[in-house]
């Protein structure tokens, strides 16, 4: 999983499986674009991406998060709820502002 954090005046927590960077996927009118120069951050394993998303989450951070192993990591880790995952192509995405 990449992992990246964007610094702002509120932290954006970026969260993608590796292997969907640089893909497209489209539904209609809805596009999402999962480009390198936004997605693509520090590759972790699901154990550190899950405490950093937790770090993030006691922050109030942001979350843009894409992919089944990304998103799975963040429900487990109770970040965000099934109930906020939508999903395009097949590829399940989530953006909560905690």
């Amino acid at each position: 999983m990449f992992v990246r954090i964007i610094k702002s005046y509120r932290n954006v927590a970026v969260v993608c499986d590796e292997d969907l960077i640089g893909k497209n996927f489209e539904d209609g009118e809805f596009k999402l674009y999962v480009k390198e120069d936004f997605y693509k951050g520090d590759s972790v394993s699901k154990q550190r991406a899950a405490e950093i998303m937790k770090e993030m989450s006691r922050e109030d951070a942001t979350f843009n998060i894409v992919g089944k192993e990304s998103i799975n990591t963040a429900i487990e880790s109770e970040i965000i709820s099934p109930d906020s995952v939508k999903e395009i192509q097949g590829v399940p995405y989530a953006m909560v502002l905690l």
